[in-house]
């Protein structure tokens, strides 16, 4: 039961963050909102990076894998939607292959993260933390750049108390629904 509310979390966060990229023009994706920030395309890039490192033979080997380049994620790009979505998806996908089989008596199992020992239920919940708070600066990025265009993802300005009155799409499941399925 654990298990699956972290990874329906999970399959939430990522359906915010693509349904907010779906609002996004191309250009959009690369530009930074200011000289010392971080583009969507930067954002998306580094937790994708995360999630493939953290969840690529994350019960047997150390989650900071040697072949990660964790600076170069950083790095300001111009990429396509295309390549961007691509390297989304193998991050997301890395996760949900690792997370999948996974059952609650997994969870006390112990996961290596820099050489560190952690619970994986430990290793979950801070790895669900980090994709909230980058999936969080997508949004949020995203809404400021469509402006009067955006289209919210949850409740919008002055809808608290129609909602209230017939609430939804407040477990993952639910939120999956209305927002569709994965796109990247």
């Amino acid at each position: 039961m654990t298990i699956d509310s972290i990874r329906g979390e999970y399959r939430r966060y990522r359906a915010l963050a693509e349904s907010a990229l779906a609002q996004l023009d191309d250009a959009d994706l690369t530009r930074a909102p200011g000289p010392n920030a971080n583009s969507i395309a930067v954002v998306a890039w580094h937790l994708a990076g995360n999630l493939r490192s953290r969840f690529t033979d994350c019960l047997t080997a150390d989650g900071e894998k040697p072949w990660r380049a964790r600076e170069e994620e950083f790095a300001r790009r111009e990429v396509s939607r295309a390549d961007l979505l691509e390297q989304w998806s193998r991050g997301w996908e890395a996760l949900f292959d690792a997370i999948d089989p996974l059952t609650d008596q997994d969870l006390e199992r112990t996961v290596t993260i820099r050489g560190q020992p952690w619970s994986v239920v430990e290793a979950l919940h801070r790895s669900l933390a980090h994709a909230a708070y980058h999936v969080g600066q997508i949004v949020y990025q995203a809404k400021t750049l469509r402006g009067e265009r955006w289209s919210y993802l949850s409740i919008p300005p002055g809808g608290s108390d129609a909602y209230n009155q017939a609430p939804s799409f407040d477990r993952p499941d639910q939120q999956r629904e209305r927002l569709g399925p994965s796109t990247a």
